[in-house]
């Protein structure tokens, strides 16, 4: 079984996402599902398809959210070293093609947001950076080519 590492607050995100799904999503939908089958034949009645597809959308979602909740280890920052890149580092490094600094946050893939700066260590980039260590150069392929990134600090 591969574990999935959250924080705290992912943790209760995931968890309020299922509560959403479980509680509010699925019970209109259920009511929408038996509403259009009040409306007659089955066959050709769309209303009733769609609701159906769209309640069994939400029960697979339902269902991986708590697997990966069932799954879950909670990482707390004060766990983390700070000797190599590992997840929830924050890496700031310099692009040695662009000369440009970039700083990244190491996390799970269920907490990634690239707008945040929040890059998953499964993505090429994390894993790239991954067990690096200060004043080393990470070379990424990425699908654009290759990326030369050296490490300035870990945090």
């Amino acid at each position: 079984m591969e574990y999935v590492y959250l924080t705290e607050q992912g943790l209760d995100q995931l968890k309020s996402e299922l509560h959403e799904l479980k509680f509010v999503k699925r019970p209109k939908i259920s009511q929408k599902v038996a509403t259009a089958r009040e409306h007659g034949d089955l066959k050709e009645n769309a209303e009733y398809h769609a609701a159906r597809e769209e309640l069994s959308l939400v029960e697979t979602k339902i269902q991986q959210l708590q697997d990966r909740l069932a799954r879950a280890r909670i990482i707390s920052p004060d766990d983390i070293d700070t000797d190599d890149v590992s997840i929830l580092n924050t890496v700031k490094v310099m692009d040695l093609k662009r000369n440009k600094e970039y700083s990244y946050t190491l996390v799970s893939a269920e907490e990634a947001d690239f707008k945040q700066n929040k890059i998953s260590i499964t993505s090429p980039v994390g894993k790239g950076l991954l067990g690096k260590k200060v004043g080393e150069i990470a070379e990424i392929q990425v699908p654009a080519g290759m990326l030369r990134y050296k490490i300035i600090s870990i945090e």
